[in-house]
């Protein structure tokens, strides 16, 4: 079996093996797309610069599953955005948000749209064609009478300019502040996967430090698709 860990989150955030094989044995490699990077406050505008991220099965064909947001306040769901296209040879698809114009300036982007996401507390949620759940990410501070929409503990609020990206893009442990963390610089189109292998094989404690002395990145897939422009 040939492993692949390429640590997304700078090494002082995997600063003890024992968290990293904790986290691995907890959790499982999703068979099914997961979101596993969201930029939604971009320095600024917004425009052309916010992005979903999804991991998952290479090929996985993505019609009909939709990307929502919503308000921590009350609940109300927007934006709504229908996907389309599969999941590239890499496990990854982006989508992205589109200037007037038509396009992006976002890197590695496989689906343009026009949305927005709003600043925490808030959640963004990933339904399948039936419309069921398959993923949710809360994020920011919710008080007791908001809506949390997300999974386990709501992940941090980000400031602008900064991602909220999983880990490893394939892992889920259902709790967004143990699977999730910020990037200072976000990262489209660029993840670590993690393969987890069955209890007892004896390889988690090996997949833990060799987590933690990765400090490399999978290259972009096709850098500067679809280029910078303006979108309202």
């Amino acid at each position: 079996m040939k492993l692949r860990i390429l640590s997304r989150i700078p090494i002082a955030r995997l600063a003890r093996a024992s968290f990293l094989t904790s986290l691995l044995a907890a959790g499982s490699a999703s068979a099914m797309p997961l979101l596993s990077e969201v930029y939604y406050d971009a320095p600024g505008s917004d425009d052309g610069a916010v992005f979903v991220e999804l991991s998952g099965p290479a090929g996985f064909v993505l019609d009909g599953w939709l990307v929502e947001g919503v308000n921590g306040s009350n609940g109300a769901v927007a934006p709504s955005i229908a996907l389309s296209g599969a999941i590239g040879a890499d496990g990854l698809f982006v989508l992205a948000d589109r200037f007037s114009d038509g396009t992006t300036a976002v890197a590695n982007a496989d689906l343009l749209a026009n949305f927005d996401f709003q600043n925490g507390p808030d959640s963004v949620v990933l339904r399948d064609a039936d419309s069921l759940v398959r993923d949710a990410l809360g994020y920011g501070v919710f008080a007791p009478d908001e809506i949390f929409a997300g999974e386990g503990t709501a992940a941090p609020d980000g400031a602008a300019g900064e991602s909220l990206a999983r880990l490893f893009a394939d892992l889920d442990t259902d709790d967004n502040a143990a699977d999730f963390a910020l990037l200072s610089t976000p990262t489209p189109g660029e993840a670590s996967f993690a393969v987890v292998p069955e209890p007892g094989t004896g390889l988690l404690m090996s997949l833990g430090l060799a987590g933690l002395s990765a400090a490399g990145r999978k290259t972009s897939r096709h850098p500067g698709a679809d280029g910078p422009a303006r979108r309202r």
